[in-house]
């Protein structure tokens, strides 16, 4: 039981590095204003990004990730993707729990001012829309609150 608790934790940790260490996808350039910074979304880590390959959905315990995204759209008060969600299970706990992926398309929108960061939007929402299989218990229609917060403020 001991050694199936490591290789789960081991495997949890790999995938929380991997959807970091991707990072954006890119320095595609936006649409938006001219001049202006671009609408931005902000990771786990505060940071913001621009069309990311991947991002990070569960920032406590990284069970829950976008990867693999293909952005199609990236304006000032929207974008959309499509990518895949990788989930864990968590059965029969999260650390003994198995990961699985299912094929999402992503919107963001809902833009506010960026704290500490002058001119600066950023996407406030993340909508999933599980388009095969979905976890389970896990609406076809998901939606994720984005906090930013000024830098060097713990969150």
């Amino acid at each position: 039981m001991r050694r199936r608790k490591v290789k789960s934790a081991v495997l949890i940790g790999a995938v929380a590095a991997t959807v970091a260490a991707l990072g954006p996808a890119g320095p595609a350039a936006p649409e938006g204003r001219q001049g202006a910074p671009p609408t931005v979304v902000v990771d786990c880590s505060g940071e913001a990004q621009v069309r990311p390959g991947s991002y990070l959905i569960a920032c406590g315990d990284g069970n829950n990730g976008l990867v693999s995204l293909h952005w199609t759209r990236w304006g000032a008060t929207s974008a959309e993707a499509r990518g895949s969600n990788v989930v864990n299970d968590c059965l029969p706990y999260c650390a003994a729990g198995h990961f699985h992926t299912f094929p999402v398309t992503v919107r963001l929108d809902t833009v506010r001012a960026r704290p500490g960061q002058q001119g600066q939007g950023y996407f406030t929402v993340l909508h999933l829309h599980y388009t095969a299989d979905r976890p389970s218990r896990t609406p076809r229609d998901a939606a994720y609150s984005i906090v930013a917060v000024k830098p060097g403020v713990a969150g």
